[in-house]
């Protein structure tokens, strides 16, 4: 019975999809794989070095190398590019065109992501070729000008595109999603280096798709010489950017042009090469949707030059939040257990954040100094994650716990990403000029890739019923169903029950541009009789600023436990001003007990269906109510009810 009514669900799925816009999803099913929570688990190797890596689709990552002498080929060449299927680590090559060494990347709000700028054309070591054009041996064009798109399918078939050209060479640039679905890249240099110098600096920002043909001027990425490469840089509800570089700070307008100063980060520098981790934390309707930003790490040096032995200078455990939107001052949050530079921080669908990768010494780079590590700029890599919970008291609020050690250094180069599963990806690492796997390398050319495995991981997960492929800036809510299983046999777990939505963003050097966490308004109606219950959701805050068009995954979270991620498309899937709507009113949450003398129901096939006086849909009943169920309830949640059932 149970393949017939798959079948009539994804019927019933497309049958919906020519009819309404948005569609109603397939309730997600549970993960793939287990894992043994708090550790990492090596899946085998990637085909390039993932220097940059974003998750596409639902089974898709796409990393991007710089050029070098991978063994992995395309079209005669070393391949810097390629395609991760998560079900099965299948893989792919793919060509990325232009030199991409240390390009920044974003997705616009019609899906299509960008990678953007990069090196020269290199040959042999990574030295610069002669020809600009790249027809020696790696047949990589210059890349400093280039911007990459590319448009994710599930087919294997999408293929990376070179767009318009940008104004200038930028390599090592911001790039960051607008609330209209463009992009803004920002800074970057000429020729690359340890750190930037005025001869070769691009103080400046242009956008994508171009909004004129010359750059903007910024005269504080200007003042912050020689740490103002890949500025950390982050959208803010009020439509402004929080920027920080070296150890300045500032708001920036992007319509105007305005740059306002906020107050020097204090305790150590953050932005690249110090690499400190950096989020914005999660925008709920607790804190009235109010951007946060934790900076975690970096390096309290103020010599940038390359003479003496950076590799082994201790990085910081300072942690500090700023409230932009709010005032202009930092505040002191719990330092990291021990001290990193290169930490990636990455969301969780539960609310927490994950630190994990980086060094205990040094900063990112690499070269031929006498002191360095190999070639590598750091060096005693910390391999055990630590989780940051927001919502905990100040003074307990990282924790380690049954957090295992990885056994794979992740220093220069490294990334990491979310994936739909709540599995965390984590691949690269590479403080080499070019490949680099020699006998007696402490940190070669890296290509193994892992899997890290949350606390929630193994536990049954959530199955949402009702959930909508596209949402809108403000609009009518929707309803979201849970089942008996859903809540662990107890309706009142509603009351722990919220909708998040998670941008994963595109990881490259500590920063995972565009990463954003929301969390949906949303209430309840639970039912006692067969413990079911109703969410009534939001549709996103009517402020594209406080979570930019585009892709991103839905989660439902029960008491911690996070569903499977869908993919959502959040504003009209098109690059342009968004409709803003009035937000839609909820009910109040309520709690329907059973009727006197009934119990609370064994699972989501028990009691009786019917419905509220408030329109939510009170789940129960078995198969032989089939046709009172579609005609009164409609046919998702029908289909929904009979898997469960049958």
């Amino acid at each position: 019975m149970r393949p017939f009514l798959a079948l009539f669900f994804s019927s019933l799925a497309c049958v919906l999809a020519q009819d309404a816009s948005p569609t109603i999803l397939s309730p997600p099913g549970q993960p793939l794989f287990t894992g043994a929570i708090g550790e990492f688990e090596i899946l085998g190797n990637t085909l390039v070095s993932a220097q940059q890596m974003f998750l596409g689709t639902l089974d898709k990552v796409f990393i991007v190398d710089k050029v070098e002498n991978n063994k992995a080929r395309i079209d005669g060449h070393p391949a810097w590019a390629s395609e991760f299927t998560l079900d099965d680590n299948s893989q792919r090559p793919m060509n990325a065109w232009t030199n991409s060494f240390c390009a920044g990347g974003t997705v616009l709000g019609n899906g299509t992501w960008l990678n953007v700028g990069g090196n020269s054309a290199v040959t042999w070591g990574g030295a610069q070729a002669e020809d600009s054009s790249g027809s020696g041996p790696y047949d990589d064009p210059d890349g400093g000008r280039s911007i990459r798109e590319l448009a994710p399918t599930s087919d294997g078939q999408c293929e990376w595109v070179l767009g318009t050209a940008m104004t200038t060479r930028r390599w090592y640039p911001t790039v960051e999603t607008l609330q209209d679905g463009t992009a803004i890249i920002i800074g970057g240099c000429n020729n690359g280096g340890y750190v930037n110098d005025a001869g070769q600096d691009n103080p400046t920002y242009e956008f994508y798709p171009p909004k004129g043909k010359n750059p903007i001027t910024s005269p504080w990425l200007s003042d912050q010489l020689p740490i103002n490469l890949y500025p950390l840089t982050w959208l803010l509800p009020s439509g402004k950017l929080l920027m920080q570089a070296n150890r300045a700070t500032i708001l920036l307008d992007p319509n105007s042009h305005t740059e306002y100063e906020l107050d020097d980060i204090p305790d150590a520098i953050r932005a690249y090469p110090a690499s400190a981790g950096s989020i914005m934390l999660p925008l709920t309707p607790a804190n009235n949707w109010t951007a946060t930003v934790l900076f975690c790490g970096g390096t309290d040096n103020d010599d940038w030059s390359t003479g003496w032995n950076i590799a082994a200078f201790p990085a910081s455990t300072s942690c500090v939040t700023i409230t932009p939107d709010v005032g202009k001052k930092y505040t002191q949050d719990d330092p990291l257990p021990e001290a990193r530079s290169m930490a990636n921080l990455i969301s969780l669908p539960d609310g927490r954040v994950l630190c994990l990768n980086g060094a205990q010494t040094g900063t990112a780079g690499y070269g031929n100094q006498s002191w360095a590590v190999g070639q590598s700029y750091s060096d005693k890599p910390a391999l055990t994650p630590v989780i940051y919970d927001p919502s905990a008291p100040k003074g307990s609020k990282w924790d380690r716990t049954g957090l295992k050690a990885s056994t794979v250094p992740r220093m220069y180069h490294s990334s990491a990403t979310l994936l739909p599963d709540g599995a965390v990806l984590v691949s690269g690492s590479n403080p080499n000029s070019d490949y680099n796997v020699g006998s007696g390398v402490k940190y070669p050319t890296e290509y193994r890739v892992e899997r890290f495995y949350p606390s929630y991981y193994n536990e049954p997960r959530p199955q949402p019923a009702g959930l909508l492929s596209q949402l809108s800036y403000g609009g009518p809510s929707f309803d979201v169903f849970l089942s008996s299983d859903d809540l662990s046999g107890d309706a009142q777990n509603a009351a722990n029950a919220t909708v998040v939505i998670i941008r994963t963003g595109f990881s490259t050097h500590s920063m995972n541009m565009g990463q954003r966490f929301v969390q949906l308004d949303s209430t309840y109606t639970a039912y006692g009789e067969n413990n079911t219950a109703t969410l009534h959701v939001s549709q996103v805050p009517p402020n594209p600023a406080i979570l930019a068009p585009g892709p991103a995954l839905l989660f439902v979270v029960v008491n911690g436990v996070p569903s499977v991620g869908v993919q959502v498309m959040v504003g009209s899937g098109t690059i342009g001003n968004q409709t803003v709507l009035d937000i839609g009113d909820l009910p109040a949450s309520s709690y329907v007990p059973a009727p006197d003398g009934q119990g609370g129901g064994g699972g989501s096939g028990s009691g009786s269906q019917d419905q509220s006086s408030n329109g939510a849909l009170h789940r129960g009943g078995g198969s032989s109510s089939f046709s009172l169920l579609c005609l009164g309830l409609g046919l998702v949640f029908c289909a929904r009810t009979l898997l469960t059932d049958f």
